[in-house]
């Protein structure tokens, strides 16, 4: 059944793909200007997708209108689909602030989970119009109901695949221990972190981990080199405002302990704390969040 269902969704990408960088491209066009906004839809203020926590709320309000119907509580059932409705408003805003930052097939994906939600809402009003103006009569309305109600249970299943197969808006750093021990820096050929040009991120490593340095003043910065957002190369970014910031999507991180200043990115970027070795050279260890 899995593979089915894999197939069935892999098999919408020739036009979900087209249409997923239109929609890219006007929506980022939208979001832009207005940062604090789209950080705010994003939900960088409550450290969690605000999309993901929303998209809850109108399923449920959704299955209630359902089981409101079949057991003949008009006035309720038409209530809870209103609700169902002003919620999935919400969620879609939430979801096109994400949407301007995701990439590649999970952009793909989320074309077609937010093509069915979509879908699901115009089927909705068109039962909510019924439900008002059509009589005692209520068959279609309510079968438009359960037919809505079962394409966003797919579009639910496509969303799940966006986050948890693909790892959109997943922190990069889930799986990564906190570290308690100093470990060796190898700063190759750099042997004095004095001599790091002023507020230009460095690549090193230090074990399997490559860290982005940063030198302002006498003090050097030390920060995960993988952003926490998508996995942008933050070596490669630049600095501001006593940030760096992601040259992918513009996620700051503040360089003294890596928490997030600015969106889309919604977890704290691993910082570590740097000393010099006992038989020369740098060691590093992570320091706590």
């Amino acid at each position: 059944m899995s593979r089915l269902l894999a197939r069935l969704v892999a098999a919408q990408d020739g036009w979900a793909r087209p249409f997923g960088d239109f929609n890219h491209r006007w929506l980022s066009a939208l979001f832009h200007p207005i940062r604090p906004v789209k950080d705010l839809l994003n939900g960088v203020w409550l450290g969690h997708p605000l999309h993901s926590a929303a998209t809850d709320i109108p399923i449920g309000t959704l299955l209630l209108t359902v089981i409101l119907d079949i057991a003949g509580q008009t006035a309720a059932a038409d209530i809870a689909l209103v609700a169902t409705i002003l919620f999935m408003l919400a969620a879609a805003v939430a979801g096109a602030a994400d949407y301007t930052d995701t990439d590649g097939t999970a952009r793909t994906r989320a074309t077609t989970h937010a093509t069915l939600m979509v879908v699901a809402l115009v089927i909705l009003l068109v039962s909510l119009g019924l439900r008002a103006t059509g009589g005692s009569d209520r068959t279609i309305a309510v079968a438009l109901g359960v037919i809505a109600f079962l394409i966003v249970i797919a579009a639910a299943y496509i969303g799940g695949d966006v986050v948890y197969l693909l790892g959109n808006m997943v922190s990069r750093h889930a799986f990564r221990g906190a570290g308690t021990k100093w470990v060796k820096l190898d700063t190759g050929a750099l042997t004095d972190l004095a001599t790091l040009p002023e507020a230009t991120p460095t690549k090193v490593k230090a074990g399997i981990n490559d860290l982005a340095l940063v030198r302002l003043g006498d003090t050097v910065h030390a920060l995960h080199a993988v952003c926490a957002h998508a996995g942008g190369p933050l070596a490669e970014g630049t600095v501001v405002d006593g940030c760096i910031e992601c040259p992918w999507h513009g996620s700051r991180f503040r360089l003294s302990d890596g928490h997030v200043r600015r969106g889309p990115a919604l977890y704290d970027q691993p910082a570590y704390e740097i000393r010099v070795a006992e038989g020369g050279g740098y060691e590093v260890r992570r320091t706590a969040s």
